[in-house]
């Protein structure tokens, strides 16, 4: 095992739970130690449908899994990422996002070393780092999750950069609020993008196609080879199932979840509770397990996260529930601000009322400087924590 020298903690104390040599390398070493080591030529002959990799999910809703993705999978699912974004030598991709996830390996890493494209990387997102490397590599194509977009608008110097190189943005892993799209597209000048995917499908199911019609607020319509639909319907919202090329071998090690999550016909069940309009497009409601139960009332989360990313002073938002002794769970929404502005939660709260239903407006808002997120950027709800005056949910605050 080999690792830089600025990780050396977590690298040492992961060789020794997995009983394997760590060797630490300072930056100027990388080049020459690898030169050092005698190469194997010996081509290992694989089928396609071996494991290739074993990519573990970002556990927002419960604990990772280890999701198995086969030669063909990841082949063909880099072939489909490249054409959505037609990729060419000549394009530099910024990758903002892990190669250890779904999205940055086969969507950043695959597909631009398919194209032959230049894939430029950040050692972790920062809106003035990634700023700074479109403006001097001139990037073309910009890959990230929704909370990259709404800290790229929030910036408050990002009109100094250059940043017109930009002809394609790509969003994934969460749901993309409509008001962050469309103030981006407007603001730097390019496309952006929303596609669907999860670990378990290595991971592109679903995308607004470049050459066909774009709908804000849409994770777009199948990809080549893959089929989906709705499950237990009810009111026109049902969860997403997936059949394809892009569907896992299953969980590693994990059979009875495997058996729950893909039946025998080969579709998975995704967790992610959806809409479909006449087109074929399909629009995400929320995950299943984040939903929200008040007076028997369904609250979805992300419906109320899109009223409140209408406000101008907020950045981010995760509503989740709160229980609630006579009602089952209230509704709870935790607020992160941008920059400068300044908002109280009496007025966040006022300004989803007004355009929600009763029985869905938070009753409870508090203001934080940050929200807990994966290592990708997810906002990781079941991680939010409710203040005090908050968990007595009999008193509203």
């Amino acid at each position: 095992m080999l690792a830089r020298h600025d990780c050396a903690a977590d690298a040492l104390a992961d060789a020794a739970t997995a009983g394997t040599d760590c060797q630490l390398a300072a930056p100027c070493e990388f080049a020459t130690l690898p030169a050092a080591t005698t190469p194997r030529h010996r081509i290992v002959v694989r089928d396609p449908s071996d494991t290739a990799v074993i990519l573990y999910t970002s556990g927002t809703t419960g604990t990772p899994k280890g999701a198995e993705l086969t030669h063909a999978s990841l082949l063909r699912n880099t072939q489909i990422s490249a054409g959505l974004f037609s990729l060419a030598a000549g394009d530099v991709v910024l990758g903002a996002l892990p190669l250890f996830h779904s999205f940055g390996q086969t969507c950043g890493l695959n597909a631009s070393v398919a194209s032959g494209a230049c894939l430029t990387l950040v050692p972790r997102f920062d809106a003035r780092a990634v700023l700074d490397t479109i403006q001097a590599h001139r990037v073309s194509v910009f890959q990230g999750v929704p909370t990259m977009y709404a800290a790229l608008l929030g910036y408050p110097k990002r009109a100094r950069f250059d940043v017109g190189s930009l002809r394609l943005c790509v969003s994934g892993g969460s749901a993309l609020p409509a008001q962050v799209l469309h103030r981006f597209e407007a603001e730097f000048g390019c496309i952006l993008l929303e596609g669907y995917g999860l670990s378990e499908t290595s991971p592109v199911t679903s995308f607004n196609h470049p050459d066909q019609v774009r709908k804000p607020g849409s994770i777009g319509t199948p990809v080549d080879g893959v089929e989906m639909r709705l499950l237990d319907v009810c009111g026109g919202i049902g969860e997403i199932a997936i059949r394809g090329h892009n569907v896992m071998k299953g969980y590693w090690h994990r059979p009875h979840e495997t058996a729950a999550a893909i039946d025998a016909d080969g579709w998975f069940r995704s967790g992610d509770l959806a809409t479909v309009d006449q087109d074929g497009y399909y629009y995400i409601v929320d995950r299943k397990k984040d939903m929200i139960i008040r007076s028997g009332y369904n609250v979805y989360p992300r419906e109320i996260e899109d009223l409140l990313y209408t406000h101008p002073a907020v950045r981010e938002a995760a509503v989740v529930g709160i229980p609630h002794p006579e009602l089952g769970e209230e509704v709870g929404a935790a607020v992160a601000l941008k920059d400068g502005a300044a908002a109280t939660p009496e007025e966040l709260r006022d300004h989803v009322r007004l355009q929600a239903a009763a029985y869905k407006y938070p009753r409870h808002v508090w203001i934080v400087a940050e929200l807990p997120k994966t290592p990708t950027g997810k906002i990781l709800r079941r991680s939010v924590e409710a203040p005090a005056t908050a968990t007595d949910a009999r008193t509203p605050a």
